[in-house]
């Protein structure tokens, strides 16, 4: 009876180790017809899992370190042929913002911005800066054509042109910007009352949009 039963534990055993091995088989061949898999690809006729960008916007907003960069001051031609230093624009706060008048889509959406943001703080001791990154083209007279389109009030819209390898500097140095010809960022640098960064914010980001208002509202 003892050698029944220890066969019968062997068998049993064996069955078991068995059933594990072929579902461990199974598995290193791929998933099986009624398994559920997940995956970043969206198959034919199905809604993506992410719809709406803003369900993954970023709301935070980021803030420059502490030590300084290389260049501290710029001086820039405005559209109406003005020079425009930055110690002018000392004791009120102002939003910088990189641009070129060829571009077909970006640029609109993000003047589109600051014409909202122009509308909002009309009369109010706050300046808008668009500097173009395409300044071989972007002469005063092709700014003032341009700027405009979008009804740019002339003492609180700025449009700024000057030499490219200048205005990359800018770019870099002051704002922190990477900017080359027909490149730039789609942030706008929002500067204090003492010429000091306080953030940069991301315009296509609807909360972060709202939180540069707030600031700018905050400092005026």
């Amino acid at each position: 009876m003892r050698t029944a039963s220890n066969l019968a534990a062997i068998l049993l055993v064996g069955v078991v180790l068995g059933l594990l091995g072929r579902t461990l088989r199974q598995r290193s061949a791929g998933p099986g017809p009624e398994e559920v898999v997940y995956t970043s690809e969206v198959a034919p006729g199905e809604d993506p899992v992410i719809a709406d960008r803003s369900e993954i916007a970023n709301e935070e907003v980021v803030h420059p370190p502490e030590d300084e960069a290389w260049l501290s001051r710029f001086e820039l031609t405005e559209r109406s042929g003005e020079l425009v230093k930055s110690e002018d624009l000392l004791g009120q706060p102002y939003v910088v913002s990189f641009f070129f008048t060829t571009c077909p889509s970006v640029c609109p959406q993000q003047n589109q911005k600051i014409k909202q943001l122009q509308d909002r703080f009309e009369g109010e001791d706050v300046v808008f800066l668009s500097i173009s990154v395409d300044p071989e083209h972007d002469t005063p007279e092709v700014l003032r054509e341009y700027a405009a389109r979008f009804g740019a009030d002339e003492d609180q819209w700025l449009f700024l042109t000057g030499d490219l390898t200048y205005i990359r500097r800018i770019g870099g140095e002051i704002f922190q910007q990477p900017v080359d010809k027909g490149f730039h960022t789609e942030k706008f640098v929002l500067v204090d009352k003492e010429g000091k960064i306080e953030g940069f914010y991301s315009w296509p980001e609807s909360k972060q949009f709202e939180k540069l208002q707030s600031a700018i509202s905050e400092m005026l």
